[in-house]
């Protein structure tokens, strides 16, 4: 699970993009804004709106409990920004090919450690995913979750 976003509708310096219409904010479940017919007697500022986007995977067997969100006064802006890197695959034309061959290794098992870290996955299995070479590990073996809190 990991935070996209969360954004303040009322306040964005700079803004990433133009604020979401009544329309679209009535999509999401916002019923306070004026002209709602089924909440005719509210009225509100413009978008006093907070949005936040999660983006979440888990079953059962690797999340003890559901997810339970509260309402909070904190209202700070944050967006995040993912920068996916694929490896160059081409040929070995180049007289750089050797030594980006020899650093995408070390990139590429520092961000396999440092996933594994932050998550607590198998480190081989996120090795394999990136089609990394599988080594033995030290790392934990049970879930985050039962770490902190066992079984």
């Amino acid at each position: 699970m990991f935070l996209e976003y969360a954004w303040d509708m009322q306040w964005c310096d700079p803004c990433a993009a133009d604020p979401l219409s009544n329309d679209q904010l009535r999509q999401l479940g916002v019923f306070w804004l004026d002209g709602n017919p089924s909440h005719p007697g509210i009225k509100s500022q413009a978008k006093n709106v907070y949005v936040t986007r999660l983006h979440v995977r888990y079953d059962d067997a690797h999340f003890p409990e559901d997810l339970f969100f509260q309402a909070t006064g904190n209202r700070q802006n944050f967006q995040g920004r993912y920068v996916i890197r694929h490896p160059w695959k081409g040929g070995e034309n180049c007289s750089q090919v050797a030594a980006y061959r020899e650093n995408l290794i070390k990139r590429q098992e520092k961000e396999a450690q440092t996933l594994a870290n932050l998550t607590g996955w198998d480190i081989n299995y996120i090795r394999s995913k990136m089609e990394l070479p599988v080594v033995l590990s030290n790392a934990p073996k049970d879930p985050w979750w039962k770490r902190i809190w066992g079984d």
